[in-house]
């Protein structure tokens, strides 16, 4: 029988071409409600607290610990769960897609997307990933997008012993039969529950599915949004996987 995990939230957000100050406050009021909901991890999209956008992302690029994102390093804080945003990484003169992750213990952790999608290599570089998550005990190993069609990116996840793969995504509808197989085989294939978190509006030009998921260890579906702004929540108890979709507040 699989143990226990905690709380887990994909959170759909929709997000403002550039605009960091609103972006950030949707992203504190989703988080809270998150938080409420009992989740130990929250997860965004791909990019989220700036939009996918190419085309600002340099003139919008942040930092390691950027002041900006203190309230959700608080939250982070306050509430014992751990926060992923999505942004663009500016480190030493390289541009990075980001997820920055902010610890209940007040670190706060990078990861950079490893494979880039087609034209993205005009404007970022592709980085070295980063460490896996502890969630309450649990190693919780990120993905940005394309990193899953890449397969050796979750075969590394599954060996170092993750217990979920986290994947902030955006997936357009024409896209979403063939990249949510990619992730429901991986659950199967590895024995490694699945999370995606996609964006819940348009951005960058593109069209978002929607449709945040969790597979079980066994390739299941457990839960699927549709589009929009919501919650999926999932956890897993003694009497299996159970799941959610709550709107947002």
């Amino acid at each position: 029988m699989a143990p226990e995990f905690p709380v887990v939230a994909a959170i759909q957000s929709a997000s403002i071409k550039g605009d960091i100050a609103t972006n950030l406050t949707r992203h504190l009021v989703l988080a809270r409600q998150a938080a409420a909901l009992g989740a130990r991890l929250a997860l965004f999209p791909e990019l989220s607290l700036t939009g996918y956008e190419p085309e600002v992302a340099a003139a919008v690029a942040m930092r390691g610990g950027d002041v900006r994102l203190a309230p959700l390093a608080e939250l982070a804080q306050g509430s014992g769960m751990t926060i992923v945003a999505g942004a663009p990484l500016r480190i030493d003169d390289a541009l990075y897609i980001g997820a920055i992750s902010f610890l209940p213990d007040g670190r706060v952790a990078e990861y950079t997307k490893q494979h880039l999608h087609e034209g993205e290599g005009a404007v970022f570089t592709a980085g070295p990933g980063g460490a896996a998550l502890d969630i309450d005990s649990a190693q919780v190993a990120l993905a940005v997008c394309a990193d899953f069609t890449h397969s050796s990116h979750a075969q590394a996840a599954a060996q170092a012993g993750a217990a979920l793969y986290a994947a902030s995504v955006l997936v357009s509808p024409g896209g979403y039969a063939k990249d949510s197989e990619i992730l429901r085989g991986y659950a199967e294939q590895y024995a490694m529950p699945v999370l995606m978190s996609n964006h819940g509006g348009p951005t960058g030009g593109w069209q978002s599915a929607g449709r945040s998921a969790l597979w079980d260890e066994r390739g299941r579906l457990v839960v699927e949004s549709g589009p929009g702004e919501c919650l999926v929540l999932a956890s897993r108890t003694a009497g299996g996987w159970q799941g959610r979709v709550v709107a947002a507040a």
